[in-house]
């Protein structure tokens, strides 16, 4: 139980429910720019440069940033940045089909398997449920990262802030779907950037300034060169596993198919990428000013929490709001992408069913309602079991990176056809299973995208189903239909 008094918390919770209601007043004033089920489901040629940089950054910088981050920083100082690194390198790997991407106008991840391979309801439904656990995952992960710090805060019970936040992200995505939450969290991500400079600034003051962490932390962790600190092996490690899932995250593709520009689409990455090392700075300061007051924290990942205890009143409020605002950013972002797979991909073009637009958004949100309800249900539930979830990033990246990056990169040579997509996608996943039952010391996910890689190629051989002389036509601006019964 924190030692926050009555009043601080009124004023934490007072806080957060403005957020909460400023997010909502926002959704539904941009939420009014959607006007069709396209607009709910993709934002399609919507979005200006400057709001695609800040909403992926408001999008990716989440619970994992505030908790898991700032541990990595405390244990080893500026390795944090080698692992914001990996995603920079992930953005940067997006940038090169970037521009093919928003040129195809597409809605989803499945919608380029599709596009590049040609329409099949197995290959659809198997690159939809790939493509959806990821932004699950986090959307459950976040609910439970937002129970333990605000927990912290407040004292409230667990269960009642997991409540609290779903409704908080589904003010977010309802009005508007992807119209209403890139918008809000446009305005939310300057929010983020902003305090985590101060607090990053805060905690350093606390800690007796630079000299302070440079008098109190080994060396090795705060030198220019503590960004390899955590090991040659462990960065290695982080490489195999998150430029990967980076490189397959429908929550970032999503903000090039909806750049206003095709020209933003490459620089839009690349500058979003950059912002993602304001996060690397917020996690680096406070995990170093904590290791200088308190060297002895049992577990690194209770950095965070030990500083919430150490903020001045006034600044214990603005991060409880700070909290909000970086979760439920993120919450909505993942809220929004696992009901645009559910809808687009499984309901529209596995089950061949389409209720036009307005029947399609309805149906979106009552989808979102439900996707929420599961994800607060398993985090309520379960809330120190969710880690098989990590496991989601190397399944949906073994299962999607050969066929997107690979189709994208032979689509000019052969004719791709449904097979070769499908068995690519299997392999990963089988690839994935066997190297994680073997405990093998590489990240799975590696082994799983090499099995991919090799059915693809395998699949292209002449003589085989994947195989056909005349060359695919994947560049045109002939669009697959979105239903196919």
């Amino acid at each position: 139980m924190p030692g926050n008094s009555t009043g601080q918390i009124v004023a934490i919770v007072l806080a957060s429910l403005l957020i909460i209601a400023l997010g909502a007043l926002l959704s539904m004033y941009f939420g009014r720019r959607a006007k069709n089920s396209a607009d709910w489901l993709a934002a399609p040629e919507s979005l200006p440069l400057g709001v695609v940089v800040i909403t992926q950054f408001a999008t990716a910088v989440g619970g994992g940033v505030l908790i898991a981050h700032v541990g990595i920083a405390y244990a080893a100082g500026w390795s944090v940045f080698a692992y914001e690194g990996c995603v920079l390198l992930g953005f940067l790997g997006l940038t090169l089909i970037a521009r093919w991407l928003r040129e195809q106008r597409f809605t989803t991840v499945p919608d380029i398997i599709s596009r590049l391979f040609g329409h099949s309801r197995p290959v659809t439904a198997l690159a939809g449920v790939a493509a959806l656990i990821v932004p699950f995952g986090w959307l459950a992960t976040q609910f439970v990262a937002f129970a333990k710090l605000f927990g912290e805060l407040t004292g409230i019970s667990p269960t009642v802030l997991v409540l609290a936040i779903t409704g908080g992200s589904l003010v977010f995505v309802l009005p508007g779907g992807l119209t209403s939450v890139v918008w809000t969290d446009f305005v939310f991500g300057i929010f983020k950037i902003v305090m985590s400079l101060v607090v990053a600034g805060y905690a350093l003051h606390l800690a007796g300034g630079w000299s302070g962490v440079t008098e109190q932390v080994p060396e090795r962790l705060w030198r220019p060169s503590g960004v390899t600190a955590v090991g040659g092996e462990q960065i290695w490690l982080w490489v195999a596993a998150i430029v990967p899932g980076t490189l397959t995250n429908q929550l970032y593709f999503q903000r090039v198919f909806a750049t206003k520009k095709v020209s933003d689409a490459r620089r839009g990455l690349v500058l979003s990428g950059l912002t993602i090392l304001v996060g690397g700075l917020y996690a680096g300061c406070i995990g170093l000013a904590v290791r200088a007051m308190n060297p002895g924290l049992g577990n690194p990942e209770d950095a965070a929490g030990w500083l919430i205890t150490r903020l001045p009143a006034v600044l214990l409020v603005v991060y409880g709001a700070f909290l909000v605002a970086t979760i439920v950013s993120t919450t909505g972002a993942a809220l929004q992408s696992v009901v645009a797979n559910v809808i687009r991909d499984l309901y529209q073009n596995v089950l061949g069913r389409d209720r036009g637009d307005r029947g399609t958004v309805a149906l979106s949100r009552v989808v979102t309602v439900l996707v929420a309800a599961l994800a607060a249900a398993l985090a309520i539930l379960f809330p120190s079991a969710l880690d098989w979830l990590v496991a989601s990033y190397a399944y949906s990246a073994a299962a999607l990176a050969a066929p997107v990056f690979g189709g994208y990169l032979l689509r000019r040579r052969f004719s791709l056809r449904p097979g070769a997509a499908l068995a690519g996608m299997l392999a990963g996943v089988v690839g994935c299973a066997v190297a994680q039952i073997l405990g093998t010391t590489v990240p799975y996910a590696v082994y799983g995208i090499a099995a991919s890689v090799l059915a693809l190629l395998v699949m292209l051989l002449p003589g085989l189903p994947g195989r056909a002389v005349a060359p695919a036509t994947a560049d045109s601006d002939e669009l697959l239909p979105a239903t196919k019964s």
